[in-house]
């Protein structure tokens, strides 16, 4: 999804957008009982859908936008 998309370029001149990121991985992330990850592959392709968004401007094509509390920063 990334691929051809210089987001470490966007994001250093941006701090405050990787805490933007970081905060929809966090958000998005749920953990069982044990304190283990259950969806990290979804919650790290939400983040690149994040961050494709911020750099394209647009979501890729079928992704859902994103929900005010997977971009909550706490």
């Amino acid at each position: 999804m990334l691929e051809g998309i210089d987001y470490w370029e966007e994001l250093r001149a941006s701090p405050s957008q990787m805490e933007i990121c970081f905060a929809v991985f966090a958000n998005v992330l749920e953990l069982d009982e044990r304190g283990e990850a259950v969806n990290e592959k979804h919650a790290e392709h939400r983040a690149a859908v994040w961050l494709y968004k911020y750099c394209t401007g647009h979501l890729p094509p079928g992704e859902p936008d994103f929900e005010p509390w997977e971009c909550r920063l706490h």
